[in-house]
Protein backbone atom coordinates (compact mmCIF):
# COMPACT_ATOMS: atom_id res chain seq x y z
CA UNK A 1 0.00 0.00 0.00
CA UNK A 2 1.39 3.34 -1.23
CA UNK A 3 2.22 6.26 1.90
CA UNK A 4 -0.34 8.80 -0.01
CA UNK A 5 -3.03 5.82 0.11
CA UNK A 6 -2.19 5.31 3.84
CA UNK A 7 -2.59 8.97 4.20
CA UNK A 8 -5.59 9.04 2.58
CA UNK A 9 -7.74 6.41 4.45
CA UNK A 10 -6.27 8.58 7.43
CA UNK A 11 -8.11 11.49 6.36
CA UNK A 12 -11.33 9.64 5.77
CA UNK A 13 -11.29 8.32 9.45
CA UNK A 14 -11.04 11.57 11.32
CA UNK A 15 -13.84 13.10 9.16
CA UNK A 16 -11.59 14.68 6.29
CA UNK A 17 -12.30 15.11 2.50
CA UNK A 18 -10.46 12.93 -0.49
CA UNK A 19 -10.52 13.25 -3.77
CA UNK A 20 -9.51 9.79 -5.50
CA UNK A 21 -10.06 8.49 -9.18
CA UNK A 22 -12.69 5.97 -10.07
CA UNK A 23 -12.63 4.12 -13.41
CA UNK A 24 -15.57 6.69 -13.95
CA UNK A 25 -14.56 10.13 -13.07
CA UNK A 26 -12.35 11.31 -9.77
CA UNK A 27 -14.95 11.43 -6.80
CA UNK A 28 -14.66 13.44 -3.52
CA UNK A 29 -14.61 11.29 -0.14
CA UNK A 30 -15.91 11.34 2.78
CA UNK A 31 -16.89 8.74 5.56
CA UNK A 32 -19.97 7.39 4.92
CA UNK A 33 -20.75 6.17 8.27
CA UNK A 34 -20.20 9.90 9.48
CA UNK A 35 -22.95 12.30 9.69
CA UNK A 36 -20.19 15.81 10.23
CA UNK A 37 -18.08 14.25 7.34
CA UNK A 38 -20.80 13.71 4.76
CA UNK A 39 -21.77 17.53 5.65
CA UNK A 40 -18.43 18.24 5.20
CA UNK A 41 -18.35 16.93 1.39
CA UNK A 42 -21.97 18.33 1.04
CA UNK A 43 -20.61 21.55 1.80
CA UNK A 44 -17.45 21.34 -0.58
CA UNK A 45 -19.52 20.46 -3.76
CA UNK A 46 -22.43 23.03 -2.92
CA UNK A 47 -24.77 19.83 -3.30
CA UNK A 48 -28.40 20.18 -2.23
CA UNK A 49 -29.06 18.22 0.85
CA UNK A 50 -31.72 16.26 -0.66
CA UNK A 51 -29.87 14.85 -3.58
CA UNK A 52 -28.21 11.57 -2.31
CA UNK A 53 -24.79 10.82 -3.03
CA UNK A 54 -23.33 6.76 -4.04
CA UNK A 55 -21.08 4.77 -1.62
CA UNK A 56 -18.73 3.38 -2.52
CA UNK A 57 -17.45 -0.25 -1.60
CA UNK A 58 -14.56 -2.41 -1.39
CA UNK A 59 -16.64 -5.34 -2.57
CA UNK A 60 -20.37 -6.64 -3.22
CA UNK A 61 -20.75 -8.61 0.96
CA UNK A 62 -20.08 -4.89 1.91
CA UNK A 63 -22.23 -3.17 -0.43
CA UNK A 64 -25.25 -5.57 0.24
CA UNK A 65 -24.96 -5.14 4.04
CA UNK A 66 -26.21 -1.64 3.59
CA UNK A 67 -29.18 -2.88 2.25
CA UNK A 68 -31.78 -4.11 3.79
CA UNK A 69 -33.66 -6.14 0.70
CA UNK A 70 -31.05 -7.92 -1.89
CA UNK A 71 -33.27 -8.75 -4.62
CA UNK A 72 -31.66 -11.83 -7.14
CA UNK A 73 -31.49 -9.10 -9.75
CA UNK A 74 -28.65 -7.28 -7.80
CA UNK A 75 -26.98 -10.04 -6.96
CA UNK A 76 -27.21 -10.93 -11.05
CA UNK A 77 -25.93 -7.20 -11.60
CA UNK A 78 -23.29 -7.44 -9.01
CA UNK A 79 -21.76 -10.74 -10.16
CA UNK A 80 -21.79 -9.58 -13.79
CA UNK A 81 -20.21 -5.65 -13.53
CA UNK A 82 -18.81 -5.38 -9.78
CA UNK A 83 -16.24 -4.25 -9.65
CA UNK A 84 -17.36 -1.87 -12.59
CA UNK A 85 -19.03 1.68 -13.53
CA UNK A 86 -22.65 -0.03 -12.20
CA UNK A 87 -24.62 1.79 -8.99
CA UNK A 88 -27.36 -0.33 -7.97
CA UNK A 89 -30.54 1.40 -5.92
CA UNK A 90 -31.35 -0.88 -2.75
CA UNK A 91 -33.65 -0.47 0.35
CA UNK A 92 -31.15 0.74 2.87
CA UNK A 93 -30.09 -0.77 5.80
CA UNK A 94 -30.07 0.64 9.40
CA UNK A 95 -26.35 0.87 8.21
CA UNK A 96 -27.32 4.14 5.76
CA UNK A 97 -27.78 7.42 7.66
CA UNK A 98 -30.61 9.91 5.99
CA UNK A 99 -27.55 12.28 5.47
CA UNK A 100 -26.06 10.07 2.90
CA UNK A 101 -29.53 9.55 0.91
CA UNK A 102 -31.43 12.73 0.85
CA UNK A 103 -33.98 11.50 2.84
CA UNK A 104 -34.99 8.78 0.64
CA UNK A 105 -35.53 5.06 1.97
CA UNK A 106 -33.02 3.77 -0.83
CA UNK A 107 -29.49 3.93 -1.11
CA UNK A 108 -27.08 4.01 -3.99
CA UNK A 109 -24.26 1.39 -3.61
CA UNK A 110 -21.02 1.01 -5.90
CA UNK A 111 -18.25 -1.30 -6.24
CA UNK A 112 -15.38 0.92 -8.13
CA UNK A 113 -13.17 -1.15 -10.60
CA UNK A 114 -9.97 1.17 -10.62
CA UNK A 115 -7.17 -0.35 -8.84
CA UNK A 116 -6.45 2.97 -6.65
CA UNK A 117 -9.29 3.39 -5.75
CA UNK A 118 -9.82 -0.46 -4.50
CA UNK A 119 -6.65 0.01 -2.46
CA UNK A 120 -8.50 2.90 -0.89
CA UNK A 121 -11.25 1.06 0.28
CA UNK A 122 -9.47 -1.90 1.65
CA UNK A 123 -7.70 0.55 3.34
CA UNK A 124 -10.33 2.62 4.97
CA UNK A 125 -12.60 -0.39 5.57
CA UNK A 126 -15.84 1.01 4.92
CA UNK A 127 -18.09 2.88 2.50
CA UNK A 128 -16.77 6.00 1.36
CA UNK A 129 -19.61 8.43 0.17
CA UNK A 130 -18.27 9.94 -3.14
CA UNK A 131 -20.03 12.24 -5.76
CA UNK A 132 -17.98 13.09 -8.48
CA UNK A 133 -14.77 15.89 -7.10
CA UNK A 134 -16.63 19.09 -8.93
CA UNK A 135 -18.78 21.95 -7.54
CA UNK A 136 -22.74 20.59 -8.11
CA UNK A 137 -23.76 20.38 -11.43
CA UNK A 138 -20.60 21.42 -13.06
CA UNK A 139 -18.79 19.15 -15.56
CA UNK A 140 -17.29 15.86 -13.74
CA UNK A 141 -13.11 15.61 -13.43
CA UNK A 142 -11.42 12.84 -15.27
CA UNK A 143 -8.00 13.58 -13.51
CA UNK A 144 -6.06 14.78 -10.71
CA UNK A 145 -5.87 18.16 -12.36
CA UNK A 146 -9.55 18.59 -12.72
CA UNK A 147 -9.95 17.92 -8.84
CA UNK A 148 -7.31 20.14 -8.13
CA UNK A 149 -8.72 23.51 -10.52
CA UNK A 150 -12.60 22.87 -9.26
CA UNK A 151 -11.80 22.15 -5.33
CA UNK A 152 -9.14 23.72 -4.26
CA UNK A 153 -8.26 23.02 -0.54
CA UNK A 154 -11.73 21.72 0.05
CA UNK A 155 -9.97 18.13 -0.58
CA UNK A 156 -6.69 17.74 1.60
CA UNK A 157 -5.62 15.24 -0.44
CA UNK A 158 -5.84 13.99 -4.46
CA UNK A 159 -4.65 10.38 -5.43
CA UNK A 160 -3.38 10.73 -8.93
CA UNK A 161 -4.60 7.74 -10.73
CA UNK A 162 -4.36 8.92 -14.11
CA UNK A 163 -7.04 9.76 -16.56
CA UNK A 164 -10.33 8.04 -16.00
CA UNK A 165 -11.13 5.10 -18.37
CA UNK A 166 -14.42 5.09 -18.69
CA UNK A 167 -15.23 9.20 -18.32
CA UNK A 168 -18.71 9.33 -17.70
CA UNK A 169 -20.34 8.39 -14.33
CA UNK A 170 -21.82 5.19 -13.96
CA UNK A 171 -25.50 3.16 -14.98
CA UNK A 172 -27.53 3.70 -12.11
CA UNK A 173 -30.21 1.10 -12.12
CA UNK A 174 -33.21 0.90 -9.82
CA UNK A 175 -34.24 -2.65 -7.67
CA UNK A 176 -35.76 -1.01 -5.19
CA UNK A 177 -39.39 -1.56 -6.35
CA UNK A 178 -40.34 -4.06 -8.81
CA UNK A 179 -38.50 -5.42 -11.59
CA UNK A 180 -35.42 -3.51 -12.62
CA UNK A 181 -35.40 0.64 -13.59
CA UNK A 182 -32.60 2.48 -15.38
CA UNK A 183 -32.18 5.87 -13.79
CA UNK A 184 -29.00 6.63 -15.64
CA UNK A 185 -27.14 5.28 -18.62
CA UNK A 186 -23.68 5.10 -18.64
CA UNK A 187 -20.98 2.18 -20.06
CA UNK A 188 -23.12 -0.39 -19.44
CA UNK A 189 -25.72 -0.43 -21.93
CA UNK A 190 -29.43 -1.33 -22.06
CA UNK A 191 -28.92 -4.23 -23.73
CA UNK A 192 -25.99 -5.37 -21.70
CA UNK A 193 -28.12 -5.07 -18.60
CA UNK A 194 -31.17 -7.08 -19.49
CA UNK A 195 -29.24 -10.06 -20.69
CA UNK A 196 -27.82 -9.84 -17.58
CA UNK A 197 -31.00 -9.80 -16.04
CA UNK A 198 -32.41 -12.86 -17.92
CA UNK A 199 -35.60 -9.29 -18.22
CA UNK A 200 -36.20 -6.04 -19.60
CA UNK A 201 -35.23 -3.12 -17.91
CA UNK A 202 -38.00 -0.66 -17.31
CA UNK A 203 -37.95 3.06 -18.32
CA UNK A 204 -37.05 6.05 -14.99
CA UNK A 205 -40.63 7.17 -13.50
CA UNK A 206 -42.07 10.27 -12.10
CA UNK A 207 -41.98 7.93 -8.82
CA UNK A 208 -38.26 6.94 -9.24
CA UNK A 209 -35.65 7.45 -6.49
CA UNK A 210 -33.99 10.73 -6.80
CA UNK A 211 -30.47 10.24 -7.80
CA UNK A 212 -26.98 11.25 -8.98
CA UNK A 213 -27.15 13.16 -11.70
CA UNK A 214 -30.99 12.98 -12.67
CA UNK A 215 -31.50 16.89 -12.70
CA UNK A 216 -32.10 18.35 -15.61
CA UNK A 217 -29.13 20.51 -16.30
CA UNK A 218 -26.12 18.84 -15.07
CA UNK A 219 -22.61 17.92 -16.44
CA UNK A 220 -22.73 21.40 -17.69
CA UNK A 221 -19.56 23.79 -18.86
CA UNK A 222 -20.00 27.47 -18.19
CA UNK A 223 -20.04 28.18 -21.85
CA UNK A 224 -23.85 28.27 -23.18
CA UNK A 225 -24.03 25.10 -25.22
CA UNK A 226 -26.31 23.61 -27.62
CA UNK A 227 -27.27 19.92 -28.91
CA UNK A 228 -27.52 20.54 -32.84
CA UNK A 229 -28.45 17.77 -35.21
CA UNK A 230 -25.59 16.20 -37.79
CA UNK A 231 -28.11 17.98 -40.67
CA UNK A 232 -28.49 21.13 -38.77
CA UNK A 233 -24.40 21.92 -37.95
CA UNK A 234 -23.72 23.79 -40.92
CA UNK A 235 -26.57 26.20 -41.06
CA UNK A 236 -26.13 26.76 -37.03
CA UNK A 237 -22.34 28.01 -38.45
CA UNK A 238 -23.92 30.19 -40.92
CA UNK A 239 -25.98 31.77 -38.86
CA UNK A 240 -24.22 32.73 -35.94
CA UNK A 241 -22.27 35.80 -35.43
CA UNK A 242 -20.89 35.24 -32.37
CA UNK A 243 -17.40 33.66 -31.58
CA UNK A 244 -18.19 30.02 -31.46
CA UNK A 245 -16.40 26.92 -30.28
CA UNK A 246 -17.76 23.34 -32.13
CA UNK A 247 -17.92 19.75 -30.87
CA UNK A 248 -18.47 17.36 -34.02
CA UNK A 249 -17.20 14.45 -35.64
CA UNK A 250 -16.06 15.97 -38.85
CA UNK A 251 -13.44 17.76 -40.03
CA UNK A 252 -12.90 21.36 -38.55
CA UNK A 253 -14.71 24.16 -40.70
CA UNK A 254 -12.46 27.52 -41.47
CA UNK A 255 -15.28 29.59 -40.47
CA UNK A 256 -15.47 28.27 -36.59
CA UNK A 257 -13.11 30.29 -34.61
CA UNK A 258 -12.37 26.70 -32.15
CA UNK A 259 -13.06 23.50 -33.33
CA UNK A 260 -12.36 19.82 -31.54
CA UNK A 261 -12.99 16.24 -33.53
CA UNK A 262 -14.60 13.64 -31.67
CA UNK A 263 -14.52 9.76 -32.30
CA UNK A 264 -16.83 8.05 -33.84
CA UNK A 265 -17.29 5.24 -31.65
CA UNK A 266 -19.24 5.97 -28.21
CA UNK A 267 -16.26 4.45 -25.54
CA UNK A 268 -13.71 6.54 -27.18
CA UNK A 269 -16.25 9.68 -27.32
CA UNK A 270 -16.92 9.38 -23.72
CA UNK A 271 -13.58 8.87 -22.23
CA UNK A 272 -12.59 11.84 -23.75
CA UNK A 273 -15.96 13.77 -23.41
CA UNK A 274 -15.99 16.02 -19.90
CA UNK A 275 -11.78 17.20 -20.53
CA UNK A 276 -12.90 18.29 -23.76
CA UNK A 277 -15.84 20.53 -22.68
CA UNK A 278 -13.57 21.99 -20.52
CA UNK A 279 -11.48 22.72 -23.17
CA UNK A 280 -14.00 24.45 -25.01
CA UNK A 281 -15.07 26.30 -21.97
CA UNK A 282 -11.86 27.47 -22.13
CA UNK A 283 -11.20 28.86 -25.34
CA UNK A 284 -12.99 32.00 -24.94
CA UNK A 285 -15.84 31.66 -27.11
CA UNK A 286 -19.44 33.07 -26.36
CA UNK A 287 -21.22 29.33 -27.17
CA UNK A 288 -20.72 25.81 -28.15
CA UNK A 289 -22.47 23.87 -30.95
CA UNK A 290 -22.37 20.13 -29.82
CA UNK A 291 -22.61 18.14 -32.91
CA UNK A 292 -26.06 15.24 -31.82
CA UNK A 293 -24.51 11.59 -31.52
CA UNK A 294 -26.44 8.40 -32.61
CA UNK A 295 -29.80 7.36 -31.01
CA UNK A 296 -28.58 4.02 -30.48
CA UNK A 297 -28.50 2.24 -26.67
CA UNK A 298 -24.66 2.58 -27.08
CA UNK A 299 -24.44 6.44 -27.42
CA UNK A 300 -27.18 6.02 -24.28
CA UNK A 301 -24.94 7.29 -21.73
CA UNK A 302 -22.89 10.19 -24.19
CA UNK A 303 -26.42 11.45 -24.84
CA UNK A 304 -27.83 11.65 -21.42
CA UNK A 305 -24.77 13.64 -20.01
CA UNK A 306 -24.98 15.77 -23.35
CA UNK A 307 -28.08 16.35 -23.14
CA UNK A 308 -28.40 18.12 -19.42
CA UNK A 309 -25.25 19.96 -20.68
CA UNK A 310 -27.19 21.94 -22.77
CA UNK A 311 -30.29 22.11 -21.31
Amino acid sequence: MSADVRRAAEILKRGGLVGFPTETVYGLGADASSKEAVARLYAAKRRPADHPVIVHFADARQAFAWARDVPEGARKLAEKFWPGPLTLVLKKSRKAGDFVTGGQDTIGVRVPAHPVAQELLKAFGGGIAAPSANRFGQLSPTTAAHVRADLGKDAELVLDGGPSEVGIESTIVDLSGEGAVLLRPGRISRPELEQALGALIQEKRADSPRHSGGLERHYAPKTPARLVPPHELDREITRLRDKVAVLAFSRPDERVDYWLRMPREPLGYAQRLYATLRELDGAGCESILIEAPPETPEWAGVRDRLVRATT
